[in-house]
């Protein structure tokens, strides 16, 4: 039997592998999965993130958020577009980035190895966007986003898919 663990010390958190293929030119990447995500073993699972929706009005595919979970991810590959999280492992209680600690980056350097086409990565918020000059320095166009997250509800959603459009630029 596994020894109690102490009060308030929360487990680490794992985050999702990339979705990328061997065509992938864009990379959109997030912080870390929220709980409904965890819960749910997809990126954007939460009903209020407008993620799906913003990707798929860039992408001309409206209905892309109707779709299956697994069905979404094929699309968003045959559109050279990938999604990962620029945190592999974190503690964090509830699903705002401002509770992340103890963060673990993932491993960056594999993207020229799973993704050798890509040549842009777009952070989805400010928090992932702290990555950007990383990112950038490794040789990558870089673009932040205004998160899709329902916290960000400062942008309304056609404020938020001017800036998202970017991403096929």
């Amino acid at each position: 039997m596994a020894a109690p663990r102490p009060a308030g010390l929360v487990e680490m958190l794992r985050g999702f592998p990339p979705v990328v293929a061997g065509d992938t030119h864009t990379l959109v990447l997030g912080s870390f999965p929220g709980e409904a995500s965890l819960a749910a073993t997809q990126y954007y699972a939460h009903p209020r993130n407008q993620f799906w929706r913003l990707l798929g009005a860039v992408l001309g595919e409206p209905g892309l958020h109707e779709l299956a979970y697994e069905a979404r991810l094929e699309r968003v590959l045959t559109h050279g577009i990938g999604i990962w999280d620029v945190l592999d492992a974190c503690h964090r209680q509830g699903s705002l980035d401002s509770a992340i600690r103890n963060a673990q980056p993932n491993d960056f350097d594999s993207l020229r190895e799973h993704a050798p086409m890509l040549k842009k990565v777009c952070f989805n918020g400010k928090t992932a966007g702290r990555f950007a000059a990383v990112i950038s320095a490794a040789g990558y166009d870089t673009l932040v986003l205004p998160s899709s997250s329902p916290a960000n509800a400062m942008l309304s959603f056609e404020q938020k898919l001017t800036v998202w459009r970017q991403i096929i630029d």
